[in-house]
């Protein structure tokens, strides 16, 4: 979609243009004056008409020219200018801003219901989009980030306590950037540039949030456990291998399997192990 393309309007040195506007105003009074009314007529129409032209733009600002409902152009030149007369002038900011969506309801990929929010820093770099492709822009922009919002949250899930994939609370870079990419699509038709978007709040629904935090302590805490057994199992096979490599024990596969047994119980239990000190049988 192409649309309406931004292209510069006439404009010319305010200054001059106001010099000029009080040239022919004088000369329009002194004509009154020796009661030449024609051409003090001619003079102060004239003076009107330029006087019509006259524009200021600030800084960070462009004046859409609108000339008889046609686009004539865009001044983006700070200060006075002096265009083209009786035309409607439309103030755009080029600023940048900020805007702070509402906390939404939403459901992740996993269908979890989640309240999400995000900020988005934006601005305009074609004010002609921003006046006639769109219908208030600012409006446009409020909806379609929102939208945007809702759609990404849907392609991660909440939470997760696998490695390979992407969670909205544990990889805030790549959601940013997701998020970032999305609004853009949507905003591009009407002349704004996304800079920055991020999520500022992040949250389990009140309904399930009870429920999913009891899900997460128990997923945390099997993930911890099965840390444990991996690593107990290898230091068990380790020191039982050492022991029979550099010749301290002989064990046959009876012995091998309690002392295997007897070193996964002392690593993997949460409390201290008491040893017991076998000294021998009365009847060895």
């Amino acid at each position: 979609m192409n649309g309406t393309k931004e292209k510069d309007a006439w404009v010319m040195n305010g200054y001059v243009g106001i010099f000029a506007i009080a040239v022919f105003l004088t000369g329009a009074v002194f004509s009154f004056i020796a009661e030449q009314f024609v051409i003090g007529g001619i003079l102060l129409a004239i003076t009107i008409i330029l006087g019509s032209g006259i524009t200021m733009v600030q800084p960070n600002q462009s004046v859409v020219v609108i000339f008889f409902g046609r686009y004539v152009g865009t001044i983006r030149r700070e200060g006075i200018a002096l265009t083209v007369p009786f035309t409607i002038r439309n103030t755009i900011s080029l600023r940048v801003r900020n805007f702070n969506s509402k906390r939404l309801k939403v459901n992740d990929v996993n269908g979890n219901p989640i309240e999400i929010a995000a900020v988005i820093m934006f601005k305009v770099i074609d004010a002609a989009k921003a006046v006639f492709e769109v219908d208030r822009y600012e409006q446009f922009v409020e909806i379609q980030s929102e939208t945007a919002i809702r759609a990404v949250a849907t392609k991660f899930p909440y939470d997760t306590f696998g490695e390979d994939e992407l969670t909205l609370r544990g990889n805030a870079k790549e959601v940013s950037a997701e998020l970032t990419q999305e609004i853009q699509e949507r905003l591009r038709v009407a002349g704004v540039e996304v800079i920055e978007a991020r999520l500022t709040h992040l949250a389990y629904s009140t309904e399930i949030a009870q429920a999913m935090l009891q899900r997460q302590q128990a997923s945390a805490i099997i993930a911890a456990r099965k840390q444990i057994v991996d690593g107990a199992v290898e230091m068990a096979q380790d020191a039982v291998e050492r022991l029979e490599k550099e010749g301290i024990v002989d064990l046959d596969d009876e012995r091998r399997v309690a002392m295997i047994n007897n070193l996964l119980v002392s690593i993997v239990s949460e409390q201290g192990t008491q040893p017991v000190i076998n000294t021998g049988s009365l009847y060895q």
